[in-house]
């Protein structure tokens, strides 16, 4: 008799999950993973980042399967051309009133990603420094987004003046709420990420879990930031990281170890009774 494995759906965040403080994914978490692969299992990432800015962790993970960026607004299959492209970017005229509200309220910088393409209002080493070390694939221009943006940005992010940080997000939802998504990294950061409100990093779990055939009870997701609360809500199985925000704690089912710790392979092993079968 042959046994049919009860394939999962593993869905891990980057920063701040899968990805240690310097941005590596750990030996002990890589071969966890890998193994579950080995084992019939779907490893897919779920990231903020773009393409360009996460498909050398897909490589190093040696994954088949596909790719969510820009948490959900673009999914695209990086080996398979045929699994298509699906794009949910803000509406250019939204877009562009963001642009201009931003330059009102002095706004520090802003940038607009079309899908692996990125728009830097003004030069800023960090920035520039942080796009250029991602891939190859598509392009970073430096000077105004108004002038530059002349297509629907996949996603957008202001660095507001911190003075009028709470007139921007006022407007943000005020005048745009039934459009965009929109949320503050944060303390030191201060930054805030504009999206397309019909996507999030659920609806493209589901979208890809649906193309595997995997019930929402075999999905298992990552996560340690706010644009992970979807996904963390939606999947059977949430595992938001020690270091999580408290809001994502506060919805998850479980609470697994930090980045740091190897938290994703150490939950994964234990759910998967894999203890044993792992060697670094």
């Amino acid at each position: 008799m042959i046994l049919l494995v009860q394939r999962y759906l593993i869905a891990v965040d980057l920063d701040g999950t899968l990805l240690t403080d310097d941005k590596r994914i750990s030996t002990y978490t890589k071969l966890t993973l890998q193994k579950l692969i080995e084992l019939g299992h779907y490893v897919v990432i779920a990231t903020g980042r773009s393409n360009r800015m996460s498909i050398l962790y897909y490589d190093e993970l040696g994954l088949k399967t596909p790719l969510i960026n820009s948490n959900g607004a673009f999914i695209h299959h990086p080996t398979n051309r045929n699994w298509g492209t699906y794009h949910h970017p803000l509406d250019l005229k939204t877009a562009k009133d963001i642009v201009e509200i931003s330059y009102s309220l002095q706004a520090k910088n802003l940038l607009a990603a079309i899908e692996d393409n990125v728009i830097v209002d003004r030069f800023d080493k960090h920035i520039v420094n942080f796009y250029e070390a991602g891939s190859d694939t598509g392009t970073l221009m430096i000077g105004p987004v108004k002038d530059k943006l002349k297509e629907e940005p996949t996603l957008m992010l202001i660095y507001p003046d911190e003075n009028n940080l709470e007139k921007l997000t006022e407007y943000l939802d005020e005048v745009h709420a039934h459009a965009i998504d929109h949320r503050n990294w944060g303390a030191p950061f201060h930054i805030i990420e504009v999206m397309n409100k019909s996507m999030n990093k659920a609806v493209a779990v589901k979208k890809v879990a649906d193309y595997y055939q995997v019930p929402r009870e075999r999905i298992i997701a990552f996560g340690d930031e706010k644009n992970d609360l979807h996904m963390i809500d939606y999947a059977g199985i949430g595992v938001a990281m020690e270091n999580a925000v408290d809001e994502l704690k506060s919805i998850a089912d479980h609470v697994t170890k930090s980045n740091e710790d190897d938290g994703v392979a150490v939950f994964l092993a234990d759910y998967f009774n894999l203890k044993q079968k792992i060697q670094v």
